[in-house]
């Protein structure tokens, strides 16, 4: 078989994957772009309960457990300490005792080794149980909303608000709901003493907050047509009798995966509950400046994503999920599997054009300039176009500028970004492989923050 039949099988099989995918892009933008605001509703109907998951968060619980409690006053927070081994535990006593008495709304979830330090969806499972035991048998359920929010997180004042509109929480089927998510930091650069470190981490958190605020939350507008919206680990709110509904004897909600929100909304839509997406409200959080914990978090992910895929015949068999909410399950739970084939597959055409031009350079240049080449534009323009047209509608929609040449700037950079998950893909598979499935908490920019302090003060 000569090299140019292996390039055009190649390609032909790498553009099929690439005109779907672009397909995929266009159904999701176009809902996502005429999406209207929605109506808000009255929170004062509902009981509110925040969960903080907290493990050495000492940098950073300080301040947002000060702002859920300023911010959202008649409601509680559970800040579970996941046996931390800095101040964390003792910071929240400190906020505990205010004006020489103690605050009712603030609560510590204490936990120790061995128990603890097992992954973040153990020590929501903690709170939950210390939430059950606190409310006693006999309380009301049916209108208490769990929210969960990381050490890091800031959710908008008009959150409950809006949850509490009557096509969210004031429709009783609803039992959750999950908020946008935007990155806090985008115009606040790491501290650095390089000048091209400072600028990349800051694009690095920029090019995080453009892939929720648009590709994701997109995803998730799409998604209410499949009936699939899934929860996200920060700023995602659930129905206690939701939770109540899928913790069995052992009082766990949240199971083992890495992917503990996703897999939580898993159990939740294959158990009868509809599950809701606003982008009315967000929560705020921190983006990552460093590559490396960024490659990190995103292999977790990964890994977890690969996990869930245990769940494909729940998913397929469960009688409450749509034929095509099962489908785009399973495509969000391919993910990770097709990214290992796409690293595999796109290269292809230019090692084979590469080892033909050494073999018969003549012979491959005719055939290159005779039309070959147009397969080869076809082929880049379909592989980079989906990602491309991110920057623009960020650049439009979310920070309400014209800039065209700056948002075409920004997808050339979003569409290196995404092909970063090509290397967490390969890295989550040799986790699985190798049965390291142990959660690694991802260090806080303040954490990082301090160490180049102390050298920059040296």
């Amino acid at each position: 078989m000569s090299v140019q039949v292996l390039l055009a099988i190649t390609q032909a099989f790498a553009l099929t994957m690439s005109v779907a995918f672009l397909v995929y892009v266009v159904v999701i933008v176009v809902p996502y772009l005429r999406r209207k605001p929605g109506p808000a509703g009255d929170p004062a109907g509902f009981t509110w309960h925040f969960f903080v998951p907290c493990r050495d968060e000492q940098t950073v619980i300080r301040e947002t457990t000060r702002y859920l409690r300023t911010t959202f006053r008649r409601a509680h927070v559970w800040v579970v300490d996941d046996d931390s081994e800095d101040r964390t535990a003792r910071v929240v006593r400190m906020l505990w005792r205010r004006h020489g008495g103690y605050d009712p709304y603030l609560h510590l979830v204490p936990r120790v080794r061995p128990e603890a330090r097992t992954g973040k969806g153990d020590a929501l499972n903690a709170a939950y149980r210390a939430l059950n035991d606190w409310m006693g048998p006999d309380a009301a359920r049916d209108d208490v909303v769990v929210v969960v929010v990381d050490a890091d997180g800031r959710p908008s004042p008009n959150c409950l608000e809006v949850c509490a509109a009557d096509h969210l929480f004031g429709d009783p089927a609803v039992g959750a709901v999950q908020l946008d998510v935007r990155m806090g930091n985008v115009e606040t650069p790491p501290l650095s003493r390089n000048p091209v470190g400072r600028w990349f981490g800051l694009k690095l958190a920029q090019l995080q907050d453009l892939e929720f605020r648009t590709a994701i939350a997109a995803i998730q507008t799409s998604r209410g047509f499949t009936g699939t919206i899934s929860m996200g680990g920060n700023g995602q709110f659930t129905r206690l009798t939701a939770l109540d509904s899928i913790a069995g004897d052992a009082g766990q909600p949240w199971r083992g995966s890495l992917l503990e929100d996703f897999e939580l909304g898993v159990h939740l839509l294959t158990a009868g509950w509809r599950t809701g997406f606003t982008p009315d409200a967000h929560v705020s959080q921190e983006g990552l400046y460093s590559l490396r914990r960024f490659l990190v978090q995103r292999t977790r992910w990964g890994q977890g994503t690969m996990q869930c895929a245990r769940y494909l015949r729940r998913i397929w068999d469960s009688p409450h999920v749509s034929t095509l909410g099962a489908a785009e399950m399973m495509y969000y739970l391919a993910q990770p599997w097709l990214q290992l084939l796409g690293s595999l597959l796109y290269p292809i055409p230019f090692v084979l054009l590469v080892i033909g031009t050494a073999g018969d350079p003549v012979q491959m240049w005719t055939w290159f300039t005779g039309g070959a080449w147009i397969l080869f534009a076809i082929y880049g323009s379909f592989g980079l176009l989906p990602f491309l047209v991110w920057g623009p509608i960020y650049q439009l929609k979310c920070l309400h500028s014209k800039n065209f040449l700056r948002g075409l700037g920004m997808g050339f950079a979003y569409a290196a970004y995404i092909y970063t998950f090509y290397v967490t893909s390969w890295r989550a598979l040799f986790r699985l492989v190798r049965g390291r499935n142990g959660w690694a908490k991802t260090r806080r920019n303040t954490e990082q923050a301090a160490g180049v302090k102390v050298a920059l003060d040296a």
